[in-house]
């Protein structure tokens, strides 16, 4: 998927999410969530892969799971950046960043 399909899908979770659990997610506005999704592209392309580099022996121990984790982080690293978006807890921001990766999985159409 090219990054700016990903970049419109991610704003697109965003905006939604925001709208199921208020009380979770707050995006000041559109302008705000497809900021927000480029910043998180951006730090998904340069920043996840050291964290991932560096955390593999932990990724390895839990499975997998902490690259949820790690999926997570991005998401609090992004609203550091990015001011208009905030959430309610880490717990917000991890099933946010579930959310995306099944999302971003299922509109994935590469041929394998």
């Amino acid at each position: 998927m090219s990054f700016f399909r990903k970049v419109l899908l991610t704003t697109v979770v965003f905006i939604v999410y925001a709208q199921f659990f208020p009380s979770q997610l707050f995006i000041a506005s559109w302008g705000t969530a497809l900021i927000g999704a480029l910043v998180l592209g951006v730090l998904n392309g340069l920043v996840k892969p050291v964290i991932k580099f560096f955390s593999f022996p932990l990724t390895i121990l839990t499975l997998g799971l902490f690259l949820l984790v790690i999926n997570g982080f991005m998401l609090k690293l992004m609203t550091v950046f990015v001011a208009g978006i905030s959430f309610s807890g880490f717990g917000a921001m991890m099933l946010l960043a579930i959310v995306i990766s099944i999302v971003n999985t299922l509109f994935d159409n590469r041929d394998y």
